[in-house]
């Protein structure tokens, strides 16, 4: 059992220094404090992460999905697929545009969308994919990619998990029409809270900063309906300075990640296929048999874990039918599996090899 006096090693930990704290001061003082030039700045460092794509920055990841959706004119009579195997913000953005999500299933290796599965599901509405880069490892582009080509869809990334993962050297949020990111404070980078949308199409970012900022680029000269989803200076300039070190806590949390798929036993390890980059926004592992208990087990030693996600966005009150049960369409097994299976472990940057140690050793005996 763990000492009382030993502190519990939390599955997640924000990472706020005093250079942040210090920057957020800054723009305070200057009096100018909302989409002014730290918004800008932080949109065309945040592209180096992208591959140079056009960045528009606005104030959390699910208005990123959002407005990204309605730049590419998704709503009413549309249909969007997406995995039912991720945060509801996913499915969420598609209902807030007057569109409906169609549900895929997941790789059971990758917990990403199953091309195979997606292929199932098209429909004479569908008008988009949208896959997640869940826990940090990029979804199957080139798979997801050859079949939105074939059948004209777009592809809308959802990458608020994956800041700096690649395939092949090319980063996420460069693949589809539109990236989406989130800067929300458990992130691999955060900025308190923000999102940011990427596009390799000039039109489509200027559409999207016109979403963000009720219409209009020239104040009381509105060109369309748009939202209020402005990100501040003061976010982004947070942004600004964790971004400074995102390569660095990338790198860490991958250390991070090795050592602990090389000494963890009894349980299933996450996978980074060939050409792949993880992130490892998460480290998730499956358990075989009594997950309740197995995360009880690790509390004991002092090691905290969560669950991400125990309910799959298909059996979620929001999404269920007429009669309160899931759509008769929905059929995930390999959704259902991850959702009673998966526990994610501590990964984040400021572990140290003491906490590493102690992470093992409470797996591989609650795993016992």
């Amino acid at each position: 059992m763990v000492d009382p006096a030993s502190a519990v090693i939390p599955p997640a930990r924000p990472e706020i220094s005093e250079e942040d704290i210090e920057a957020a001061v800054r723009v305070l003082r200057s009096g100018m404090v909302v989409q002014g030039p730290e918004v800008a700045a932080f949109e065309d460092e945040f592209s180096k992460v992208v591959d140079g794509r056009h960045c528009v920055a606005v104030n959390s990841g699910t208005s990123a999905l959002q407005v990204a959706l309605m730049a590419m004119g998704v709503g009413p009579g549309d249909e969007v697929v997406v995995p039912s195997f991720s945060f509801a913000a996913s499915a969420n953005a598609v209902r807030l545009v007057g569109a409906e999500p169609v549900f895929a299933d997941i790789d059971p290796v990758t917990f990403t969308l199953d091309p195979d599965a997606v292929a199932a599901a098209l429909g004479p509405r569908t008008a988009a994919i949208m896959p997640v880069h869940l826990y940090g490892l990029p979804a199957d582009m080139a798979g997801l990619g050859a079949l939105a080509d074939r059948h004209g869809l777009a592809i809308i990334e959802d990458a608020a998990q994956a800041h700096g993962a690649q395939v092949d050297g090319q980063a996420v949020g460069s693949f589809g029409a539109t990236g989406c990111f989130s800067f929300y404070p458990t992130k691999n980078m955060h900025s308190l809270e923000g999102g940011m949308v990427t596009t390799g199409d000039a039109e489509i970012a200027r559409t999207l900063r016109l979403l963000r900022n009720q219409g209009m680029e020239q104040r009381y000269a509105n060109e369309i309906v748009g939202a209020n989803v402005r990100l501040t200076d003061v976010a982004a300039a947070v942004g600004r300075s964790q971004l400074t070190r995102l390569a660095e806590w990338t790198e860490r949390r991958r250390s991070n990640a090795a050592r602990l798929s090389a000494e963890l036993e009894g349980v299933v390890v996450p996978t980074e296929p060939s050409g792949y980059r993880h992130v490892y926004h998460q480290y998730t592992v499956r358990v075989d048999g009594d997950r309740d208990a197995f995360q009880e087990a690790l509390r004991s030693h002092g090691v905290g874990s969560a669950v991400y996600y125990p309910t799959p966005i298909h059996r979620l009150r929001p999404f269920l039918d007429a009669d309160g049960r899931p759509d008769s369409r929905w059929e995930l097994p390999e959704t259902e599996r991850a959702a009673r299976e998966v526990v994610s472990l501590p990964v984040f940057p400021s572990l140290t090899d003491d906490d590493l140690g102690r992470i093992v050793a409470a797996v591989n005996e609650a795993a016992r």
